[in-house]
């Protein structure tokens, strides 16, 4: 347990930021996974409105620091091209 006023004070941020993070990893991954859902149903039309908002909640992740910058991109490159994929059989 901390003692000092500081790393008390440090302590209850790190708490703050653990909940917030949570909240937009939790956020992000379920996004994700209903975009996953609609890729493998074969949906085009629900595909492509779901990839507009999950890239955007993508994009807020990497801005808030949830997520690393390149990981972003990787997760944005890979859903994608899995869309396109659904998109261009059907």
């Amino acid at each position: 347990m901390a003692h000092h006023a500081s790393a008390l004070k440090q302590q209850r941020q790190g708490l703050k930021h653990r909940d917030r993070n949570r909240r937009n990893v939790s956020r992000l991954k379920t996004k994700i996974k209903s975009l996953r859902s609609a890729i493998a149903k074969g949906d085009a039309a629900a595909v492509k409105g779901a990839l507009a908002e999950t890239i955007s909640e993508i994009d807020k992740a990497a801005k808030k620091g949830v997520i690393h910058d390149n990981a972003a991109a990787r997760y944005k490159s890979r859903l994608s091209r899995r869309v396109n994929a659904v998109t261009a059989s059907r």
